[in-house]
């Protein structure tokens, strides 16, 4: 016989076309599959509940093991402070603010930004926003690569990016051999630092008109041979006329003109604008853009646009449709818009649609505790919490007292002040609150506070503190309880939220975790500096006027530390005791909103000291949005990124307070007649958005005097 072949059935190696090595990992799952399946149904029981125990148990740890990552991310902080300094951004001393010459147009001179420059007819200087005045020919030197970024410590308004100096020329000679050193690794992650967050939507259709009108149109080739920019000698340059309040006054009304046409022609009877994609948004189908710019339209002498919106409102808004609206939202932007609206113009339609949609939200108060459920069906009648809840904000259940309570004095039906003062009472006398402070939800079902512990002015709790001084001054100074909550509160915000940033010294408000203090700062709570001004314009201490002026300047510092001049959404402030910057901005926190906050305080302030700085801060504010925010077809836009002036991404969105509140409050802040709107009569205070006062003229409606239920 013949002895087998060696060479038959030998070990085989497949391999496909790619040279890609054959393995059995199919057999080896079903292989795993079925070992799993000869275990006992005690066994698999087992694994199964071990399992699920680990995951419980991971869930129990999580908040230890979160705080030992922020600690973690507390340093990496700490280390950013030294790597902003070395980039050169350093905060706006408080001596360097300039006085304002007026609005920024046309590029950089040179290599730096130069003075601003701006057209004037005779010797007025007028806002280069405004379309109707005839524009005489300037002469505007060409426009800088666009791929060339700004230096980073040009920063804040146009106008007072002139008084910055660069660190080249700041630092003596003999340290600029060693900065050159790092100077590639520090660029290097800038670019990293502003790959973050970058838009989808390019923001070159949504660029200020103005710039547009300024630059130069070049060919290709006249750029290139166009010659170096030559430094301007201030000798050999004409003085700028300041701007007047009038001229001030009439760039509000233009900015107010250019975001109606947007909503007019995008978006009208709709929610809120969308200016860049040129379509709307719809949050309840109520047309708050509308209602929330009423009042606007009527102090700025509007006659047109009121008239328009007036129709609308009176043939086509309609509170019986099956639409859920948030009770707090509904009640500041609409309901108070129409109780505001009725008492400038006198219209009881105005009145009839407060009464409709103020009967509507009632149901939300029919709680076990008798605080209110967050959301109400319009035309349901049903109330209920979110659905992921059963607790309220406190900012939502605290802030629409002032609405309920004057709709009560003007339809003389008690109910509505009842409800909402039942909440003041159960809140007053409730446990959990530290030393004024109080914690941010309230559940609707127990009426007692919840997630104990945390401490803040900022989102969720900001207005609880404004309403208490407001309701108290609201009601002709007798509620003792409200009085007694507010300067408790303020007691408490000096013993444990009030620092001082390391480098400058700016007075911020920070918050408190479980005894654990964080210096971190919403622009939401830029109301309180106006508040507290308020408190002490109506006789409370004298220290609290002490207090806003620090914060004012605080708040303005949030927006000239920044390229664009605008403020982010929360900043962190630096205590360390060095001298790098004050404020740190998260990429993550780099958004403006176009809030209002921050204007209605200097509003305030300039108010009660005559001290035109807060105007000239005011201006420097609308000249930013104008800049930054502007949308040439029409309306405003919310950015992503105040840090980066080149491209500060548009969000597509202009919310309904920037008409109804930020526009309103920079004309009463530019306006000279001190009667307007007088701080010193209280026909209705309303809140607009984030706790905003809008006063209301006793001028305009001199035949309804405040009256006490």
């Amino acid at each position: 016989m013949y002895s087998p072949s060696k060479k038959d059935f030998i070990a085989l190696t497949l391999s496909d076309q790619h040279s890609r090595s054959y393995n059995n990992a199919k057999h080896r799952r079903q292989s795993c599959w079925r070992k799993w399946k000869q275990l006992s149904r005690l066994q698999r029981s087992l694994i199964l509940f071990l399992l699920a125990l680990l995951l419980i148990c991971g869930l129990l740890f999580y908040p230890s093991f979160s705080e030992q990552w922020r600690d973690v991310s507390d340093r990496v902080v700490r280390e950013d402070w030294d790597g902003d300094w070395e980039r050169g951004l350093k905060p706006v001393p408080h001596q360097e603010v300039i006085p304002v010459v007026g609005p920024a147009v046309g590029p950089a001179v040179a290599a730096t930004v130069g003075p601003a420059v701006a057209p004037t007819v005779g010797s007025e200087l007028l806002p280069e926003v405004l379309p109707e005045p005839q524009r005489p020919k300037v002469s505007v030197v060409n426009k800088p690569q666009a791929k060339k970024r700004p230096f980073p410590n040009k920063r804040g308004p146009p106008r007072l990016q002139e008084g910055i100096e660069s660190d080249s020329q700041a630092k003596p000679p003999e340290k600029e051999s060693a900065e050159r050193v790092g100077k590639e690794d520090v660029d290097k992650f800038e670019e990293e630092e502003e790959e973050e967050g970058k838009p989808l939507i390019s923001w070159r259709g949504a660029m200020i008109e103005a710039i547009q009108a300024t630059e130069t149109s070049s060919s290709a080739p006249e750029k290139d041979a166009a010659l170096p920019s030559v430094p301007v000698d201030p000798k050999n340059t004409a003085p700028l006329a300041p701007v007047t309040s009038v001229d001030r006054l009439e760039a509000v009304r233009e900015a107010f003109r250019h975001a109606w046409k947007g909503y007019k022609e995008f978006a009208w009877g709709h929610d809120e604008l969308k200016p860049v994609s040129k379509s709307y948004g719809e949050w309840f189908g109520l047309g708050l853009t509308l209602v929330d710019a009423l009042d606007t339209m009527w102090i700025l002498g509007l006659t047109e646009e009121f008239k328009e919106a007036r129709k609308w409102v009176e043939t086509e808004l309609s509170f019986s449709n099956n639409v859920d609206v948030n009770l707090f939202e509904s009640t500041i932007r609409i309901l108070g818009g129409l109780l505001s609206t009725y008492h400038l113009t006198g219209d009881d339609m105005f009145l009839d649609k407060a009464k409709d949609i103020g009967l509507r939200l009632m149901p939300a108060f029919k709680t076990p505790s008798k605080i209110p459920f967050s959301d109400v069906n319009l035309g349901k009648g049903i109330a209920h919490p979110p659905r992921w809840t059963s607790d309220s904000t406190l900012a939502e259940v605290t802030s629409v007292q002032l609405e309920f309570r004057e709709l009560s004095r003007l339809t003389r039906d008690t109910q509505y002040q009842e409800v909402a003062n039942e909440v003041m009472r159960l809140v007053h006398k409730l446990p959990g609150k530290h030393d004024g402070l109080v914690p941010m939800f309230i559940n609707t079902n127990s009426g007692q506070f919840t997630h104990k512990g945390v401490f803040t002015l900022g989102a969720r709790a900001d207005s609880y503190y404004e309403y208490l001084l407001k309701q108290w001054i609201q009601g002709g100074k007798t509620e003792p309880d409200l009085l007694e909550d507010y300067l408790s509160a303020v007691e408490g915000v000096r013993k444990h939220l009030l620092r001082t940033t390391g480098p400058s010294k700016l007075t911020f408000v920070g918050e408190l975790n479980h005894n654990r203090f964080n210096p971190k700062m919403d622009h939401l709570v830029c109301f309180l500096p106006g508040t507290l001004a308020l408190g002490a314009h109506n006789g409370l201490p004298d220290d609290h006027m002490d207090l806003a002026l620090q914060l004012m300047e605080t708040c303005h510092q949030m927006y000239v530390q920044m390229e664009t001049g605008l403020s982010p959404e929360i900043v962190h402030f630096n205590m360390l005791p060095s001298e790098g910057r004050d404020v740190h901005v998260k990429p993550a926190d780099r958004h403006n909103l176009l809030r209002p906050e921050t204007v209605e305080s200097l509003f305030y302030l300039y108010r009660f000291t005559k001290d035109t700085k807060y105007r000239d801060w005011g201006w420097d504010i609308l000249e930013s949005f104008n800049k930054y925010t502007r949308v040439p077809s029409g309306g405003y836009t919310s950015i992503s990124n105040v840090r980066d002036p080149v491209n500060p991404g548009p969000k597509d969105k202009m919310e309904s307070f920037f008409l109804g509140e930020t526009l309103k409050y920079l004309y009463l802040l530019f306006s000279d007649d001190m009667e307007l709107l007088s701080l010193d009569q209280c026909p209705l205070y309303r809140l607009a958005e984030n706790g905003l006062l809008n006063r209301l003229d006793l001028r305009l409606s001199e035949q309804r005097p405040w009256l006490q239920l």
